[in-house]
């Protein structure tokens, strides 16, 4: 990992860059973000425009360590102190009371605004460098809208093109992210009447938030603010994604084959079916299975398949991240599948 850090320079440069308005792509513990100047809503909407990104889907800003909250939120509650002292930096995005005097471009249009922290030493550099690590750097995944998140440089560089032939200005490659799925997103923002919600799992577990405030977060209800990567189809490749159970993983892919259709496969069980043109077997640990998960569903959209097969994982609360991606992944694919098992006349 050490060859992939960039130099003090690179990181000054970055940082110029982004108080210039421009994108820069940065890698995260969760995956590589997109980013820009949080308190400037013309570079914010070349986030927008690069990605396809509807304006009224909010973005999460990423601050340095030593960064005060209580500029970017009016409102921090004791349970939000709690838990940025046990989880920052690290995978947990907090959403709370939008201070007034930071653009709403961030946040959909919203009262409310998603913060967080990361621990990865090439974030943490360059949010340290831009603008003497008081600034913001909103940055959602470095990938087009609705499409599997990068978690290297080089799924960056697949999506956006090099600097300078594209919408960004620089790529800081540090190398794969090791969490490999978005953030936890817990909303605070009211707490006086709904408590915690978990709006989107992440590594850190529900578990682990109860066993710090005290409370398991509630699901997000009605009325529960918009948050990143929420949608019910998203970080989907584009060759359909369906989800098997283990028990009948081998008897889809044998039908499929003698109907003509070709199968690509991720399980997590070692072994190898003949019948697919290609496969994965993925970590059998929730932290192993998220860490490869994006890079294996853009593997697999590159083999040329009809479909993408997912041996389904536990259901256990561990898995819950991953499970929550694959849904989002395989949303809609359900009929493709049935309509390419469905015998010919």
């Amino acid at each position: 990992m050490s060859e992939l850090i960039p130099d003090p320079a690179a990181i000054a440069a970055a940082a110029h860059l982004l108080e210039q308005g421009e994108l820069v792509a940065f890698p995260t513990e969760t995956v590589y973000g997109l980013g820009a100047d949080a308190e400037n809503p013309q570079a914010v909407a070349k986030i927008y425009a690069a990605k396809g990104r509807p304006a009224n889907h909010p973005l999460i800003v990423h601050l340095a360590p030593a960064a005060d909250i209580g500029y970017w939120a009016e409102q921090i509650p004791a349970q939000a102190q709690q838990l940025i002292a046990a989880f920052w930096p690290g995978p947990l995005t907090l959403i709370l009371k939008r201070a007034a005097h930071i653009p709403d471009t961030v946040s959909g249009g919203q009262d409310s605004i998603g913060l967080r922290c990361p621990s990865h030493p090439v974030a943490q550099a360059l949010l340290r460098e831009f603008k003497g690590g008081r600034g913001g750097v909103a940055a959602p995944s470095a990938n087009k809208f609705g499409h599997v998140s990068p978690t290297t440089a080089r799924h960056v560089r697949d999506e956006f093109g090099a600097p300078p032939q594209s919408p960004l200005a620089a790529i800081l490659d540090g190398g794969q992210s090791e969490v490999g799925i978005e953030s936890t997103i817990l909303d605070l923002s009211r707490m006086a009447s709904h408590g915690p919600v978990l709006l989107r799992p992440g590594h850190i577990s529900p578990q682990q938030i109860a066993a710090v405030i005290g409370v398991v977060p509630a699901l997000p209800d009605g009325a529960a603010p918009r948050a990143s990567g929420t949608l019910e189809a998203h970080y989907a490749p584009v060759t359909p994604v369906a989800l098997v159970a283990p028990q009948h993983v081998a008897e889809v892919v044998r039908r499929l084959a003698a109907g003509g259709h070709r199968a690509a496969l991720m399980r997590r069980a070692s072994g190898s079916l003949e019948e697919t043109c290609a496969q994965l077997v993925l970590p059998d640990t929730p932290a192993g299975y998220a860490h490869a998960l994006y890079a294996a569903l853009r593997e697999m959209d590159a083999a040329g398949a009809d479909i993408i097969l997912v041996e389904a994982p536990p259901t256990g609360p561990e898995w819950q991240g991953v499970n929550d991606r694959l849904r989002r992944a395989a949303h809609d694919s359900t009929a493709v599948l049935a309509a390419l098992l469905k015998p010919a006349l």
